[in-house]
């Protein structure tokens, strides 16, 4: 079974995936696209962990460093996986552990998409 890649997967410099949510109504590929990014940040434990890694001095976290969230070991790298197939983050194996890290340009689409331009 193949892995599909997430397309919201955002390279720093490929433009968002989605226009501010107040630019104009969503085509149906940007809402899902969105939708997925919501979706894994809905959960209260994938919150947690995505904040630990994003707040992590160095801009990266080892995953033996945000693992104590309130649940098991397995969970936690269920939950890691799950925002990392929603393209929130990254990851790279060094020795025993791997390391998380949450791409800049992925928050910076994430504010884009909730910020509201002045009109006047």
């Amino acid at each position: 079974m193949s892995n599909p890649r997430s397309s919201l997967m955002i390279e720093p410099s490929i433009e968002p995936c989605c226009p501010p949510l107040t630019e104009r109504p969503y085509r149906a590929e940007e809402a899902e696209v969105a939708a997925r990014m919501f979706k894994a940040l809905g959960n209260p434990v994938r919150l947690r962990l995505f904040s630990a890694v994003a707040s992590h001095e160095g801009g990266e976290a080892c995953v033996c460093d945000i693992s104590d969230v309130g649940v098991s070991p397995p969970t936690v790298s269920h939950h890691l996986k799950s925002l990392k197939e929603a393209g929130l983050l990254a990851s790279e194996r060094r020795g025993t552990w791997v390391y998380y890290r949450v791409e800049p340009s992925v928050l910076a689409a994430m504010g884009q998409l909730l910020t509201a331009e002045a009109r006047t």
